[in-house]
């Protein structure tokens, strides 16, 4: 047993999840968040008994995928209305939809894991609360509806 330095040839870490970057495509490029979370997908459940079965339950059966709204929270900048103004687009059934890239990067700043979020677009945005004893910052809490979630890895 020779001392190494603590490291252990051939092993496999849980990857840490404090460094990631947010790409909205061409408009907003390498946003900074303080953090994102939602990026979940849940099958909606079908219970259906055959009419012939002698058990006296339903058998459930996988439906129609269900994808839960991503929420972002970030610092407010200066003159950066950018959310805002991509919100403020909303009109009855209209609102332009796109592409979000969530990727998780390691220690060399290269891509691990990526969620893409599909037709994302802003469904609610929270503006900072306001305090005059406060010392935080003011932070913006930005919430994204999407019609699908694609998990990808490095």
């Amino acid at each position: 047993m020779g001392s190494d330095s603590g490291s252990v040839e051939g092993a496999t870490w849980p990857m840490p999840k404090f460094r990631f970057e947010v790409d909205f495509g061409t408009e907003f490029k390498g946003v900074v968040f303080q953090e994102v979370s939602g990026m979940d997908v849940e099958n909606q459940i079908i219970e259906y008994r055959k009419s012939n079965s002698p058990l006296f339950s339903t058998e459930k059966m996988p439906g129609i995928a269900k994808y839960g709204n991503v929420t972002m929270k970030r610092g407010i900048f200066v003159n950066d209305n950018t959310f805002w103004a991509w919100y403020n687009q909303i009109s009855m059934n209209t609102i332009k939809r796109q592409t979000v890239l969530i990727k998780l990067l390691d220690e060399n700043g290269k891509i691990t894991m990526q969620w893409t979020l599909i037709n994302a677009w802003p469904t609610k945005i929270t503006s900072t609360d306001l305090k005059s004893d406060g010392n935080e910052i003011a932070i913006d809490t930005l919430e994204i509806a999407h019609e699908q979630l694609i998990i990808s890895n490095g």
